[in-house]
């Protein structure tokens, strides 16, 4: 199978030859340029020789032009910190406006996928990461978020109608730019982020609009749910072909998640402990669990979110090796 048929198959929960294999890392030190970001994935994605390709834009690319400023504060992971939030007050929610996807650093992004998609070697599918609405919320406000919520919930509410027209363009720019398909992450929909009634209110229909929006588009939408204690029921109700989270830190897992929901399950792999440290030999129990549990099917591969940037390449040769030994 070409690594596009694999990866469509998995989605569908078809027959196939062994698992899509993928993983994912910052380049902090390239990803400010399009340039940069584009070497930097094709290079990693020759290297390891993977089934699909995930965008590793800087995870605050997204609130750059709303007058958040970034930089590299060192993180073992790689990704990059807002260190002066765009919203401070309450009142700097109203100063949200909509954005043009093509231009300032959502332009530089989207020539990064362009430039991705005309030197990719092969067919694998060429995902580019987009964050939820009230993701984005919390990376322009930072703590505040949560008493704002509470003691200000119209005037987020205000800025999400914002974030969202911005995203949903920008969602479908990214795929005229030539991606295959998005990598949508949300780092707010966990019990300790967010009580019953927020995530109703705040998180869902903006996020259920973002993915509705490139829906029919799109070859695969991966849902990332970040954090423990995941809203992963009320996720899986979305009209996304896979889903992504920490499958080795927090329920439910990946056989659990098979049963109930009808995309892939995307995980298997512990990337803060066993990929870091090893041994070999674990990386291929974690691998032969992961195809176990599923039955070879429906599954992608995967670490249960960004690989840490000192991860050891011979580990992550180990993975690939341990999935193409395989067999559902």
């Amino acid at each position: 199978m070409t690594k596009r048929e694999r990866v469509v198959a998995a989605l569908g929960g078809q027959p196939i030859d062994r698992p899509p294999v993928a993983f994912w890392r910052h380049a902090p030190d390239v990803d400010h340029t399009a340039k940069g970001l584009a070497e930097a994935m094709l290079s990693f994605h020759r290297r390891f020789d993977l089934d699909l390709v995930k965008v590793m834009s800087s995870g605050v690319y997204c609130v750059e032009d709303w007058g958040c400023r970034v930089a590299d504060t060192g993180a073992p992971s790689g990704a990059k910190q807002c260190v002066e939030h765009a919203v401070r007050a309450a009142a700097d929610w109203a100063r949200v406006r909509e954005l043009d996807p093509g231009g300032g650093a959502l332009g530089r992004e989207l020539e990064a996928v362009r430039l991705i998609v005309r030197g990719r070697h092969d067919d694998a599918p060429v995902l580019h990461t987009v964050f939820t609405p009230l993701t984005i919320a919390k990376k322009l406000a930072g703590d505040r978020l949560r008493d704002d919520l509470r003691a200000a919930p119209a005037a987020v509410e205000g800025a999400l109608e914002t974030i969202t027209r911005t995203m949903t363009r920008y969602a479908n720019a990214a795929l005229d730019a030539g991606a295959d398909g998005l990598f949508v992450a949300t780092q707010t929909a966990t019990r300790e982020a967010l009580a019953a009634e927020a995530l109703a209110r705040f998180e869902l229909p903006y996020t259920r609009r973002l993915v509705e929006a490139v829906a029919g588009r799109a070859t695969l939408t991966l849902l990332h749910i970040h954090g423990r204690e995941i809203a992963f029921d009320e996720l899986a109700a979305l009209p996304v072909h896979a889903i992504n989270w920490h499958d080795r830190l927090t329920p439910p897992t990946l056989g659990a998640a098979r049963r109930r929901f009808a995309g892939a399950a995307v995980g298997g792999l512990s990337e803060w402990e066993t990929l870091r440290r090893g041994p070999v030999r674990a990386i291929a129990d974690e691998v032969d669990d992961a195809v176990r549990q599923t039955g070879g099917r429906g599954v992608i591969v995967a670490p249960g979110c960004v690989l840490p940037l000192d991860v050891p390449e011979a580990h992550l040769d180990a993975v690939v090796d341990a999935v193409k030994r395989s067999r559902p």
